[in-house]
């Protein structure tokens, strides 16, 4: 993507802050994420609960429900991580999904049914479902890749909160025969996929370590940065004193930016970064990124949520003495 350069000069102290790579692990976990490898058996609530007891803390959360019959990509965000909850609530996921039925399946009718439920697809929740029933629309892309009598393998694209269990169902409905969703596996969420994921002996080995040994080779290979969680967004990188500002409840000011990336519309989402990688906040831009080489002063973006500490970089303004 191409950046808008405002000020080639600018620097950091390196008396301030730190890259997110020289992070101690207690502030990795402070902020942070680790995508699992869910096995079949618990649910995505007492894996969280398991992997929060292991690293002694009090708050992590998952970004993502898997029943308990299914397995795969799972993220679990620890401390300020959880106010981003909600954007990996909303990653598109990947699945790999067997099908069982009694009837054998016909390759041709079953992949034609499938052509059907894909696009912009009515999935309601299934009855079993802890929400309330509702229609909705899901956006869905299903291919057929394996048919043995009848068991049939699908991958599935779907748009976050599609339920696979009423997608089978509704196969059963086109094809005039009950198919059941026998096997179920995440293979993406995002773009955090099944390579980056660990499972729980590897989490609680590289713990063990950690804390028994004094080796934090394995845990800061697990643990992965805040930042990795906004890495989509479009950035703004800002100066020290713009950052100590926003952390104190300011907006961003145009003297404060050093770059940005080009063609962002007023409204779009942005992480606004320090010159040394650091998340300052989630924000809302006031303005094109367009208009900015001509602006002086005025409102460039309006964080949602502040993720910096105000004591990390020290103020770089006078307070009013009035």
């Amino acid at each position: 993507m191409v950046r808008i350069i405002t000020d080639s000069d600018a620097s950091t102290s390196s008396g301030h802050g730190c890259p997110p790579s020289e992070r101690s692990i207690e502030e990795l976990i402070d902020a942070g994420m680790i995508v699992i490898d869910k096995p079949k058996g618990p649910n995505s609530h007492q894996v969280s609960a398991w992997a929060r007891d292991l690293l002694g803390i009090e708050k992590l959360g998952h970004g993502g429900t898997l029943d308990p019959f299914a397995t795969g990509v799972l993220v679990l965000l620890a401390g300020k991580s959880m106010r981003l909850t909600k954007k990996v609530l909303g990653h598109d996921k990947t699945y790999v999904c067997v099908l069982h039925s009694k009837t054998n399946f016909d390759e041709g009718a079953l992949d034609r049914a499938l052509q059907q439920l894909s696009g912009e697809v009515y999935n309601v929740p299934p009855e079993i479902s802890a929400v309330k029933v509702q229609v909705r629309s899901r956006r869905i892309r299903s291919k057929l890749t394996d048919v043995i009598g009848g068991d049939a393998v699908i991958h599935v694209n779907c748009e976050s909160g599609t339920y696979i269990r009423t997608l089978a169902r509704d196969l059963g409905l086109l094809l005039g025969f009950p198919v059941e969703l026998k096997e179920l596996r995440r293979t993406k969420s995002g773009r955090f996929n099944e390579k980056s994921s660990i499972s729980l002996h590897e989490l609680t080995d590289a713990i063990w370590l950690w804390q028994e040994k004094g080796d934090e080779s394995a845990i800061r290979k697990i643990i992965q940065p805040i930042e990795s969680v906004v890495q989509d967004l479009p950035s703004i990188l800002i100066k020290d004193g713009a950052a100590s500002a926003i952390a104190h409840g300011a907006s961003l000011l145009r003297p404060g930016v050093v770059s940005i990336d080009a063609d962002l519309a007023r409204g779009d989402r942005v992480q606004i970064l320090t010159l040394k990688n650091e998340l300052v906040a989630v924000a809302t831009m006031l303005v094109r990124s367009e208009m900015i080489e001509s602006m002086t002063e005025g409102e460039i973006a309006k964080p949602e949520a502040v993720f910096l500490g105000s004591e990390v970089y020290p103020r770089a303004w006078k307070k009013s003495t009035s």
